[in-house]
């Protein structure tokens, strides 16, 4: 098996959907600039309340990637 080396990022996405949606935004805007997505991992996760109701999420997640 060869051997890689592999760099993360970390990247925010937000959403008015839901958090899976916030953390699919994150990881398709990473997607767009970076070749090799392997894994993402969820390390925080933030959302805003208006009227007693959850009106948006931001999630971050840490993204990585194998080297070429």
């Amino acid at each position: 098996m060869p051997e890689h080396s592999y760099k993360h990022i970390e990247v925010t996405g937000s959403s008015s959907k839901s958090f899976d949606d916030a953390v699919k935004t994150a990881v398709a805007k990473a997607a767009m600039t970076l070749h090799n997505l392997h894994w993402f991992e969820v390390i925080e996760t933030r959302g805003h309340i208006e009227g007693n109701e959850v009106k948006h999420w931001q999630v971050t997640v840490k993204i990585g990637f194998r080297l070429d």
